[in-house]
């Protein structure tokens, strides 16, 4: 099994850029696929990105692409979320996520471990 840590969220003002943390623990690490979803007040789990276990592949949801870069220190065993040009829109509670990778990766239901969470507030 795997464990995750997120941090990094705070408040900020839009335009402004933010990197979420996500430290991972456990078994077989190596083979799963990481993500981030983010949870607005009163609105489902979105899917936000997606990258393999190597690195090597990435993958956006459409609302993001051009803005968020996923990345992960291997030898840290750490997933990023490099948030730019960041709008109120953005404000949510953002989670990291892990599977077993695999060909299919933008449903929370995909997903066996899940961190805590950390908070994203974005103002005008």
């Amino acid at each position: 099994q795997v464990q995750l840590v997120e941090s990094g969220g705070g408040l900020v003002q839009a335009g402004d850029s933010l990197r979420l943390s996500c430290a991972y623990s456990g078994r077989d690490r190596s083979r799963y696929d990481m993500a981030w979803f983010r949870q607005a007040p009163g609105k489902g789990r979105e899917f936000v990105g997606m990258i393999t276990p190597d690195g090597a592949n990435t993958a956006y949801a459409d609302s993001v692409k051009g803005r968020f870069t996923i990345s992960r220190d291997i030898a840290k065993d750490t997933v990023y979320l490099q948030m730019s040009n960041l709008t109120p829109e953005d404000t949510a509670i953002y989670v990291c996520a892990a599977k077993p990778k695999g060909l299919r990766y933008a449903y929370p239901y995909l997903y066996n471990y899940w961190g805590q969470g950390t908070q994203v507030t974005v103002s005008t």
